[in-house]
C-alpha cells in the first residue's frame, strides 16, 4: 500500500489490505497469544454492537434481539441501526453463530496502553521534558483536535443509536431498567482508535530506541476501531467517506459528512452535528424557518449561512437607535438571545466611488450605535474617539 502521512492516515476512506496480519502483530508485540478468531465488521456502530452483545449481560443481549439488532445471534441490517441486507452474515471465517464465541476479557490495556506509556517513558528519558513537550506539539498535539472531534462524534453518534434503543423499548418492563445508550457508549471505551490513533502513534515515528509499535501503527494504517480480547478480536472498517471544511470539520450540505460501509453515518454542518435533513433545509432558508427552528445551536448555523444583514432585511426589523456612526438593528430570536446589529458605512469610497455598507455584530446589550461600533475596538462609548473613521 502507498505510505501515507500521519495527517493522511487520521481521514482516510476505503478499504485497505492487511488489517487482520497487523492486528495479530500487535497482540504479539504485547507478548499475548494471537487471537483465535478476527471479526471483520464495517462500522465502530457495528463493532460496538457486536462487543456489547458478546460482553453485555442477558439483559443486553435480550435487548439487542429484541430491538432486531442481532436476530438469530447473526441479524440483518442491525434492524434500522444499520442498512437492511448490510448485515454479519458470512462475515465469521468459520461460520459460526456469534452467540456462541466466547471473546474472553479485554486485552486492551496489554495491547495499547502498556506500549503506550512504555514509548512515552522511553522518550521521556532521551529527551526531557522541554524535548519531549516540543516533539508533541510537533506531532500529536498538532493532529489531537481533528482526530479527538471525530472520536467524540462518534462515540456521541454510537450512544444516540443506544438511547434511541432505550426509548423504543421504555415500555417493555423487563428491559427497561437496562441502558443500552450507556452500554453502548460503555463498550467503545474498550476500543482502540485505529486510524484515529495517529495522533500519539505520530510522536514515535522513526524516534529510535521506541519499540513495540509496530503493529499498532500498522493498525491505524489499515483499520478504523478494533476491539482486543483475550480469545477474539473486532476490527472495524475505516469511512467510505469523509467530507471536511476548510477547517478540518466535518461538513457536508448535501449528505452526511462521515459514512461507513454499511450506512453508518454521520451529518455535521461545519463541524456541528446536525440532522440527516438539515443540508436540504439550508437551500431552502427564509426568515420564517429559521424562527421556527427550536434548537438555538442549529438556528445559529442557519442565521450564519443565511447571512445576518439579509436576515435583518428580509425579517422586518426595526432600527432602534442612529447617529453619526451608523444605525442600530435589533431583533428578537424564540428562546435566545437578540440579534443586534451596527449598520455602518465604511467612509472610504470604493473604486467606483460607492460607499460599502456593513453590518457589524455586536451583544444584544448595546443600546447606541455608537456604543457598538466603540465594542468592536474593544472600548467604550466614552473612549471612542476616531480621528478618521475607515
Amino acid at each position: 500500500m502507498a505510505t501515507l502521512t500521519w495527517e493522511q492516515v487520521t481521514v482516510a476512506t476505503g478499504h485497505a489490505e492487511g488489517a487482520e496480519e497487523a492486528v495479530r502483530q500487535a497482540y504479539r508485540e504485547a507478548g499475548l497469544a494471537e487471537p483465535e478468531r478476527v471479526l471483520v465488521l464495517p462500522s465502530p456502530l457495528a463493532g460496538a454492537v457486536v462487543a456489547a452483545w458478546l460482553t453485555g449481560g442477558e439483559t443486553v443481549r435480550a435487548g439487542l434481539e429484541r430491538a432486531g439488532l442481532l436476530r438469530d445471534g447473526l441479524g440483518r441490517g442491525l434492524g434500522g441501526l444499520l442498512t437492511d441486507g448490510l448485515g454479519f452474515d458470512g462475515l465469521l471465517t468459520d461460520g459460526r453463530r456469534l452467540g456462541s464465541l466466547d471473546p474472553g476479557r479485554s486485552v486492551r490495556d496489554a495491547v495499547r496502553t502498556g506500549p503506550w506509556e512504555r514509548a512515552r517513558a522511553a522518550a521521556y528519558a532521551r529527551l526531557g521534558h522541554a524535548g519531549w513537550a516540543q516533539l508533541w506539539a510537533e506531532t500529536g498535539g498538532r493532529l489531537w483536535p481533528q482526530a479527538e472531534r471525530l472520536v467524540s462524534d462518534l462515540r456521541r453518534a454510537i450512544a444516540d443509536r443506544g438511547a434511541a434503543l432505550d426509548t423504543a423499548l421504555g415500555t417493555d418492563t423487563d428491559l427497561a431498567a437496562e441502558r443500552f445508550g450507556e452500554s453502548l457508549r460503555n463498550v467503545t471505551l474498550d476500543a482502540v482508535l485505529g486510524q484515529h490513533d495517529a495522533p500519539w502513534l505520530s510522536a514515535f515515528d522513526g524516534l529510535g530506541g521506541v519499540d513495540g509499535l509496530g503493529g499498532l501503527k500498522r493498525v491505524a494504517e489499515r483499520a478504523g476501531w478494533w476491539w482486543p480480547y483475550e480469545r477474539l478480536a473486532i476490527i472495524t472498517g475505516r469511512p467510505i467517506e469523509l467530507h471536511l471544511d476548510d477547517l478540518g470539520r466535518p461538513h457536508r450540505a448535501d449528505g452526511p459528512a462521515l459514512s461507513y460501509a454499511d450506512g453508518f453515518a454521520l451529518h455535521a454542518w461545519h463541524g456541528m452535528p446536525v440532522p440527516p435533513e438539515f443540508g436540504a433545509t439550508m437551500t431552502v432558508l427564509t426568515p420564517e424557518r429559521i424562527r421556527s427552528e427550536a434548537n438555538t445551536e442549529l438556528r445559529r448555523a442557519m442565521l450564519e449561512h443565511f447571512g445576518l444583514d439579509r436576515y435583518l432585511a428580509e425579517s422586518g426589523a426595526q432600527p432602534v437607535h442612529s447617529d453619526e456612526t451608523g444605525v442600530l438593528w435589533r431583533i428578537e430570536l424564540p428562546d435566545d438571545e437578540p440579534l443586534a446589529m451596527v449598520e455602518v458605512v465604511n467612509s472610504t469610497p470604493e473604486p467606483d466611488g460607492t460607499s460599502r455598507t456593513y453590518f457589524l455584530r455586536v451583544p444584544p446589550w448595546v443600546r447606541r450605535a455608537r456604543e457598538g461600533v466603540a465594542w468592536t475596538f474593544g472600548l467604550t462609548e466614552d473612549d471612542y474617539r476616531p480621528q478618521r473613521e475607515t
